[in-house]
C-alpha cells in the first residue's frame, strides 16, 4: 500500500536513530575512499620501496641459483629447507608491503567512520537466505547507483592508460636498443605514471562517491513524523502512563495524610474552602507540623476525618490562608505564625482540659 502523506519520511534523523544504525553497523562509507589509499600507498611504496624489492629480490634468486647442487630437494628434509628459505625470503620482501597496503585500507575506514566494532552484519540470518530477498538487493536502487560508477572508473582507468601509453608510443622503437635493466625501468616509469594519474583521478571520485553515500545515508535515515513521536515517548515516557502514575501517587499521598488526620489536635479551617491539620508534640517536635491540609473537596474530606474522630475544627481565615500557602504537609510552621497558632493550641487545650505546654506559649 502506498504511505499515506504523513508517514513520508520528511523528519531528520534522531540521535538515538543515528546511535542504533552506527550499532548496527549502518554507517555512511564508500568503498572508493580505502580502495584509493591502497592503491596510492601501493604506488608510494613501490616508488621509494621498489628498487629495495627489486635488490632483495636480485639476492635472493642469485643464492638460490648459486647454490643450487646442494638446494635439490633429493629427500624430505632438503625440500624442507628449501621450502623455509623460499617463505622467509618471500615474507621479508613482502611483508612491507603487505603492512602498508593494510594500514591504508584501515586508515580509508576509520577516516570515515571512526574506531567502529559491530558483529551485526556478519551475524548469520535465516532472512539472508531468502532467495527473493537477495534478488531485491540485486536489483535495488542502491545496488544499481553503483554500476554507473564502475562504467565510470573503467573509463577513467583505461583512458588514462590508453593515453599515457599513446604519448609513450615513440619511445617503444628505442627500447630495442637498451639494456634490459633500462627497459624494465623505462616499464616502470610509465606504469608508475599511469598509476599516479590513475589516483588523481579516483580521489575526486571517491570524494563524490563518499557525499553521495552521506546523502543516501541520510535519506535511509529520515523518519516520519509518527516514528518522532514513538521516539518521544520512548525517551521521556508515554504522557498518558506518566499521567496515571502522578495520578497514582497522589492518591497515596493523599491517603496518607488523610491517616494522620486523627492524630492531629486541630484543624484550622476557612471555613468551607480550607482545611489544615495541626500537630504538636512538645516532646519531639520544635514546633508544630501541618500534617494534611487541601481545599475544596479535600477540605471536607478533612473536615468529616476530624468531626468522627473528635478533633477540634477552628474557623481562623487569616492563619488557615498563610499555612496553606506557606507551608507543606510533614513542615513545621514558620517562625512568624508561632503566636497565631499558640493561641489556637491554646484555646484546644482548654477545651480538652489540659494545660497549655511552655513550647506552645513561645
Amino acid at each position: 500500500m502506498p504511505e499515506k502523506p504523513d508517514q513520508e519520511r520528511t523528519e531528520p534523523a534522531s540521535p538515538k536513530k543515528r546511535s542504533d544504525a552506527r550499532k548496527k553497523g549502518q554507517v555512511a562509507m564508500s568503498r572508493e575512499v580505502p580502495s584509493v589509499l591502497i592503491l596510492m600507498a601501493s604506488l608510494g611504496f613501490f616508488f621509494f620501496g621498489g628498487g629495495w624489492m627489486l635488490r632483495s629480490l636480485m639476492q635472493f634468486m642469485h643464492s638460490i641459483f648459486s647454490n643450487l647442487n646442494g638446494l635439490l630437494p633429493t629427500d624430505i628434509l632438503t625440500a624442507r629447507d628449501l621450502l623455509a628459505l623460499s617463505m622467509q625470503s618471500g615474507l621479508y620482501i613482502l611483508l612491507p608491503f603487505m603492512l602498508a597496503v593494510l594500514v591504508a585500507g584501515v586508515f580509508g575506514n576509520v577516516l570515515q567512520i571512526g574506531l567502529l566494532f559491530s558483529t551485526e552484519t556478519i551475524t548469520p540470518k535465516l532472512t539472508k537466505l531468502n532467495p527473493i530477498s537477495g534478488f531485491r538487493r540485486l536489483v535495488s536502487a542502491k545496488t544499481l547507483a553503483e554500476l554507473p560508477k564502475s562504467i565510470l572508473k573503467l573509463v577513467t582507468v583505461g583512458s588514462i592508460a590508453y593515453l599515457l601509453v599513446i604519448k609513450n608510443l615513440p619511445r617503444m622503437p628505442d627500447l630495442m636498443q637498451m639494456s634490459v635493466a633500462d627497459i624494465l625501468q623505462e616499464f616502470g616509469w610509465i606504469t608508475f605514471q599511469i598509476g599516479f594519474f590513475v589516483c588523481l583521478a579516483l580521489i575526486f571520485l571517491a570524494a563524490a562517491d563518499y557525499i553521495f553515500q552521506r546523502w543516501q545515508h541520510e535519506k535511509e535515515l529520515r523518519m516520519t513524523k509518527q516514528e518522532v513521536k514513538d521516539e518521544q515517548k520512548q525517551l521521556m515516557g508515554d504522557p498518558q502512563i506518566k499521567a496515571r502514575i502522578r495520578s497514582a501517587q497522589r492518591e497515596m499521598a493523599r491517603r496518607r495524610m488523610m491517616a494522620a488526620v486523627p492524630e492531629a489536635d486541630v484543624v484550622i479551617t476557612n471555613p468551607t474552602r480550607l482545611a489544615i491539620a495541626l500537630k504538636f508534640d512538645a516532646d519531639e517536635m520544635d514546633a508544630p507540623m501541618v500534617v494534611a491540609k487541601g481545599a475544596g473537596e479535600i477540605a471536607r474530606k478533612i473536615r468529616e476525618i476530624a468531626r468522627e474522630h473528635n478533633v477540634p475544627l477552628v474557623e481562623e481565615k487569616p492563619l488557615a490562608r498563610a499555612l496553606y500557602k506557606t507551608v507543606e504537609i510533614d513542615q513545621s510552621i514558620p517562625v512568624e505564625l508561632y503566636r497565631a497558632v499558640a493561641e489556637v493550641l491554646a484555646y484546644v487545650y482548654r477545651l480538652k482540659g489540659k494545660l497549655p505546654s511552655p513550647a506552645s506559649q513561645a
